[in-house]
């Protein structure tokens, strides 16, 4: 591989970061909540898409009509009437109660599914690829970028133009003036983490096409996604996609220089951003 080839590789990677990372920025802004099971949530949602295509035989990207809205419902209610009782202003609760909502996601995962590893097949979109000059790139890792690029622009048309979207904005600035003027923050917040889990849904199901996985593979997505967003800033939704792609580019030219360098080149990446920029590089959340 040249230089430029190397390059392109690793932004195509951080867009899968970036997905990863979208979610878990999105109710930081608004929450201030880290989800210590975020990552085990991406394999929930590849398992519930395993299992639909197993029952109906359907393409993976027509499952996601129906692993959307079960993970959506999913998120809603576990923020509604689990994690509502534990926001305030001490963050060790939500930070212990999502570390046991991990635990118990990957011990039934374990018993449902055992220790085999999955992978969804996509048909011939795992192996097509696109030629550009002398270079040739996976169709599916292209496919990944644009859709985090989408994603993460909806988010952002959200946000501005819609009477939700103001509801997270002023909910995110002053959660008791948010109260007093009528919005119902329960419910915001509710909505924030079942809008997270629609990103975790198209994560999820991108990543099981891409790669294997098993009940155990939540915690790496989830360090991917905590790097990406730290990079990036915490509250940036476009520096989420820029995290993910410095973290994508650092781990496919450790990979270059040796396979077993890969993934500590991304770790030694964010060392180094978060040692120069601490608050990240596009930081809106002090």
């Amino acid at each position: 591989m040249n230089f430029i080839e190397l390059i392109i590789q690793g932004i195509l990677l951080g867009g899968l970061y970036a997905l990863f990372a979208a979610g878990l920025s999105l109710i930081f802004g608004i929450m201030r909540l880290v989800n210590i099971a975020h990552g085990d949530f991406i394999i929930l949602s590849a398992y519930i898409a395993y299992l639909v295509i197993s029952y109906t035989g359907v393409h993976p990207f027509i499952a996601l009509l129906l692993v959307i809205p079960i993970m959506s419902m999913l998120g809603y209610m576990i923020q509604r009437y689990i994690l509502n009782r534990t926001m305030g202003d001490d963050i060790l609760p939500p930070l212990l109660v999502t570390f046991g909502l991990a635990v118990i996601i990957q011990n039934t995962l374990l018993t449902t599914f055992s220790t085999n590893t999955h992978r969804l097949t996509a048909g011939d979109i795992d192996t097509a690829s696109v030629g550009i000059l002398d270079m040739h790139f996976g169709l599916l890792p292209i496919l990944t970028f644009f859709v985090a690029i989408i994603i993460i622009f909806g988010l952002e048309l959200l946000f501005s133009y819609t009477k939700i979207g103001r509801a997270f904005r002023a909910t995110s600035d002053d959660r008791e003036m948010a109260s007093a003027i009528g919005i119902n923050t329960k419910h915001v917040f509710a909505m924030a983490m079942a809008l997270c889990f629609c990103v975790i849904s198209v994560a999820g199901v991108l990543l099981a096409i891409r790669s294997s996985f098993d009940p155990f593979s939540g915690p790496a997505r989830l360090i991917y996604g905590f790097e990406a967003v730290i990079i990036g800033g915490l509250g940036s939704l476009w520096g989420t996609l820029v995290g993910g792609i410095i973290l994508g580019i650092a781990q496919i030219f450790g990979a270059h220089i040796s396979p077993s360098f890969q993934i500590l080149a991304g770790h030694l990446a964010f060392f180094i951003i978060l040692a120069v920029r601490p608050k990240g590089l596009f930081s809106k959340v002090e």
